[in-house]
């Protein structure tokens, strides 16, 4: 027996949670397994979709099916290409060619988690090198995280149904990400108008977060708003705790904040910390000098004597790589460290900018502003 509608199911289609094709049929025969996609207990005896490379992996009928899962392409009888995803080619054991440095190979640099690297800026995703072991090259000033270096060419997101083709981006072109809606000038996956940072596009399911080791989080699509446990602000696009009452949550913008930053505030490395439910007494952040909300996450010294909001010490710009021309709006403005010992006044709202990166507008000797807001209102 078969409901009609499910008589005119796809047999073989791509859904943007997998990497494979998955096909349609009668008996899934997988015992004790979930769906990929509600991540809800699957019926063996029942039919739906499973992968063929991959064991165990199956999908509801109706979940494989949704709008915001499959693009509504039928591949029964389409051949699979071969795609080259790899975003290197290993020369040997500490060196690459990376596809989008071709002139120059790359050698790995071992970072022992001591000596924090603030001179060097990732060109996938735009932030300092910081702890993190990368690839450097010895011809030219460019640098890849290793993490960074290692994203596919090509990916499947949670976000869209088409594949998304990572982007080097060597016009340094300012894009807003659809995900965690930070702007940046660094490596895209785009399809289309879609377009995803490095940090945003690298998220895969089951996502493991530091915050919240004892569960994986996924992302499960919701018709209202839900708030984020990092910065209590309500979003759509969040990654989900799906065991039981637990009700973990988190957006996309805080769940690729950095763990580790520097900042002139401190001779330490900042550490990301996850809030405090049982703090007592006012914390105020040393930066904006305003009170800060100890249950939201902030980033402390390594004395934890300061607790500073997390937009204070990353900025508004930190996506977009100091030293490097941004086109904002119809104009240029060079992307500035802040680092100076008396910080520039913002010509556009006249306070000091207080962001560890700002923007100055090209050809001018002082004329800077501390924000998006203020570079985008000051153009009349």
């Amino acid at each position: 027996m078969i409901h009609q509608d499910c008589l005119g199911l796809p047999r073989v289609i791509n859904i943007n949670r997998h990497d494979h094709r998955v096909s349609r049929t009668l008996l899934l025969g997988v015992v004790n397994s979930v769906c990929g996609v509600c991540r809800k207990k699957v019926d063996w005896t029942s039919g739906g979709f499973s992968c063929k490379k991959c064991p165990g992996y199956v999908v509801h009928s109706k979940c494989a099916t949704r709008k915001d899962v499959w693009n509504g392409k039928e591949l029964e009888g389409v051949p699979e290409e071969e795609e080259d995803i790899e975003p290197y080619v290993v020369i040997d054991d500490n060196t690459i060619q990376h596809f989008s440095h071709t002139e120059h190979y790359l050698k790995r640099i071992h970072r022992n988690g001591i000596l924090y690297e603030d001179n060097k800026w990732c060109r996938a995703c735009s932030h300092p090198i910081g702890l993190q072991s990368f690839y450097d090259c010895r011809d030219c000033d460019f640098s890849l995280h290793e993490k960074c270096a290692n994203c596919p060419k090509m990916k499947r997101h949670v976000l869209h149904n088409e594949k998304l083709t990572l982007v080097t981006n060597k016009e340094l072109e300012v894009f807003n990400c659809y995900a965690c809606h930070r702007y940046s000038s660094g490596f895209m996956y785009k399809h289309g108008e879609k377009t995803l940072d490095v940090l945003c596009g690298s998220i895969s399911e089951p996502f493991i977060h530091p915050s919240h080791p004892q569960h994986p989080l996924y992302y499960i699509p919701t018709e209202k708003d839900v708030i984020c446990n990092g910065c209590n602000l309500e979003g759509m696009s969040v990654l989900r705790c799906i065991e039981g009452d637990c009700g973990f949550v988190l957006g996309f913008k805080c769940a690729t904040l950095p763990q580790v930053v520097m900042h002139r505030v401190d001779d330490h490395p900042l550490l990301l910390c996850y809030g405090e439910e049982e703090a007592s007494g006012k914390y105020w952040c040393d930066i904006c000098e305003e009170e800060t909300n100890p249950k939201n996450w902030f980033y402390t010294c390594k004395d934890q004597q300061a607790s500073l909001h997390t937009n204070c010490v990353l900025g508004i710009f930190t996506g977009l790589r100091p030293k490097s021309v941004a086109m904002l709006w119809g104009k240029s403005y060079e992307v500035v460290l802040n680092n100076s010992v008396t910080r520039p006044f913002c010509s556009y709202c006249d306070f000091r900018c207080m962001y560890p990166i700002i923007l100055k507008l090209l050809g001018t000797s002082a004329t800077y502003f501390c924000s998006t807001f203020c570079a985008y209102y000051s153009r009349s």
